[in-house]
């Protein structure tokens, strides 16, 4: 993708190019399916959730991905006991910044599918195969699981209403409905990570979403599962009060934020859809660059700016495919 920040290609640059010298063929020749786990700070929780994953799904291989995010505690090396390949980031920038980078490792490394979930072990394993299963089938290219489909062990009101808010805003502003936006548990195919916008460091499952929705891809959700978290301590919300474990402010900051990407994802990419729209409508005034656009489609267009591939979504499905290949060109990956 084209990063919005230069300093964030070359940690994401840097980083890989230390997981690839880590695991060579391993790292390159990824099995079909590929769960990516954004961890920081997670010493005690994320070796259960890395041994708990399923080798298969789907009847495909699996293979788990930890990107460490600038830890400052035993999380990698944990991780990496448990079974998991682990992308150790020496700077913490956020999940959203971890889920991107993890996600060019698997898309790049030859993954067909991406499955995502959280390092604190709040969702069940078992539900892998129940959110993937549509996008195996060819029945939706995205789908995440809903709690209010399924089932919350939380009693935080505060939350449960947040999530009713976020998806009823999200649903008007998209014109899908959806009933859980932030589930962490999701399941897609991997080009799609490469033909979206990703610039969040932080709630970038909103942005995600949104910009799927927008690129026409067919979004699917299933009822799943939502535990306590049983060690550690949430890290949404982060705040100047965080220290003093004050619920009530974290989940207003965590809002507040949640609210501001959101929002902003939507306006940019009507915007992007407005400038494409223009650019079919009068293809001459675009310019030739505009016009190729516009001939070869919005997730054509937004997958070359992202960098996966030389040409088309195709050729980012290709080098999705099992088997695929990593770009030798660090300005061509995402």
């Amino acid at each position: 993708m084209i990063y919005s920040n230069p300093q964030d290609q070359v940690i994401d640059d840097n980083a890989i190019k230390v997981f690839i010298d880590a695991y060579g063929e391993r790292a390159t020749s990824l099995p079909p399916v590929v769960i990516v786990i954004a961890a920081y700070n997670e010493e005690g929780a994320i070796g259960p959730v890395v041994g708990a994953l399923p080798a298969e799904v789907c009847g495909l291989a699996t293979a788990a991905i930890v990107v460490a995010d600038g830890c400052a505690d035993g999380t990698a090396a944990e991780a990496a006991a448990a079974g998991a390949m682990v992308c150790d980031v020496p700077v913490n920038r956020g999940q959203g910044a971890a889920l991107r980078l993890g996600y060019r490792l698997a898309r790049e490394g030859g993954a067909g599918y991406i499955v995502t979930t959280d390092a604190d072990g709040q969702y069940n394993p078992a539900e892998i195969e129940t959110v993937l299963a549509p996008v195996v089938a060819g029945e939706a290219d995205f789908v995440t699981g809903s709690r209010r489909l399924g089932s919350q062990e939380t009693k935080d009101m505060i939350r449960r209403s947040g999530v009713r808010f976020f998806a009823s805003t999200i649903s008007l502003l998209t014109r899908q409905k959806i009933s859980d936006t932030t589930f962490g548990l999701r399941a897609m195919r991997a080009e799609i990570t490469g033909a979206v916008q990703l610039s969040q460091p932080q709630y970038q499952a909103s942005e995600l979403l949104i910009g799927i929705i927008t690129h026409g891809y067919k979004v699917a959700e299933v009822p799943a599962t939502i535990h306590r978290r049983r060690v550690g301590e949430s890290k949404k919300g982060q705040n100047p009060l965080y220290h003093l474990h004050v619920p009530g402010v974290n989940n207003l900051f965590y809002g507040l934020r949640f609210a501001r990407v959101a929002y902003g994802t939507w306006w940019r990419e009507r915007q992007r859809v407005s400038r494409e729209r223009r650019s079919e409508d009068n293809p001459k005034a675009a310019g030739s660059s505009s016009s190729r656009s516009a001939r070869s489609g919005p997730v054509d267009s937004a997958a070359r700016a992202n960098g996966s591939g030389p040409g088309s979504v195709d050729a980012s499905a290709s080098s999705a495919a099992p088997g695929g290949s990593w770009t030798t060109d660090a300005a061509k990956r995402t």
